[in-house]
């Protein structure tokens, strides 16, 4: 079984891993991928930023790269999010998992179907992460003794911007727990691939307004975390999983 880590802000590889790096062709363009050696040779790593964090969120090439998991023929798919929190769900410096989005981002491609040759197609987005990965990623932070949020909402903003205290403010009120500007994009076209799909945000700081101080965390905890986060991923991307709803949505 083929199985990808999606990283963002701060995860640029897999910690202790050797990868050597792959190109693979999509209908929208080349990706780069990292595919591990040795006994890891079924793992693979994208990041969605580039190992330079040279590409903004709007301007990711989202489709391309979760054609390229597709074509690679992964499963399961485990992302990591670095966020600003706005509630006490998760506090800078600490780690949640994603159950819900709330998507306000614009002009972006967001989708595989668009018509025409590309057909259409609705798909169910009322359980947006897989159930069982989910629970898997609890049960292995607890093993670990790591904290970690059961649930929260994810709201995607277009960025590059970070959001201003008014938005912030209504974001709160929308019931968002922390927000970010990839996630709801990558997580509908995976969804759409029918992949099991599971995904973990990590605050770096407050939003906007939430609290005087942004209170970013340091260069140290952020590694800490990322190595964390990393662990639990390697164990839960092999991992027996239990009954969940993402195949069957896609029949």
């Amino acid at each position: 079984m083929k199985s990808a880590i999606l990283g963002g802000t701060g995860v640029y590889s897999i910690e202790g891993i050797e990868t050597v790096e792959e190109t693979v062709e999509t209908d929208y363009g080349s990706v780069t991928v990292n595919r591990g050696i040795g006994d890891w040779e079924n793992l693979y790593f994208i990041s969605r930023h580039g190992t330079d964090h040279s590409v903004p969120p709007h301007m990711v090439n989202y489709r391309a790269n979760i054609q390229a998991l597709i074509k690679l023929g992964i499963e399961r798919v485990f992302a990591i999010y670095a966020v600003g929190s706005i509630s006490k769900v998760v506090l800078p410096g600490g780690v949640g998992l994603l159950t819900q989005f709330i998507d306000v981002t614009q002009g972006r491609s967001n989708t595989f179907y668009d018509g025409g040759e590309s057909g259409l197609k609705h798909t169910p987005m009322d359980e947006p992460y897989c159930r069982a990965m989910g629970e898997k990623i609890l049960a292995a932070a607890e093993d670990k003794s790591i904290s970690i949020g059961k649930s929260g909402t994810y709201i995607c903003t277009n960025g590059p911007r970070f959001e201003t205290p008014a938005e912030i403010k209504m974001y709160k009120i929308w019931g968002a727990d922390y927000v970010g500007m990839t996630a709801a994009t990558e997580t509908a076209l995976i969804r759409e691939a029918g992949l099991h799909f599971a995904a973990v945000a990590y605050s770096i700081n407050w939003a906007a307004g939430i609290e005087e101080d942004l209170a970013f965390i340091s260069h140290q905890d952020m590694e800490q975390i990322k190595n964390s986060l990393t662990d639990i991923a390697l164990e839960v991307l092999f991992a027996p999983l239990g009954p969940c709803k993402c195949k069957d949505e896609q029949e």
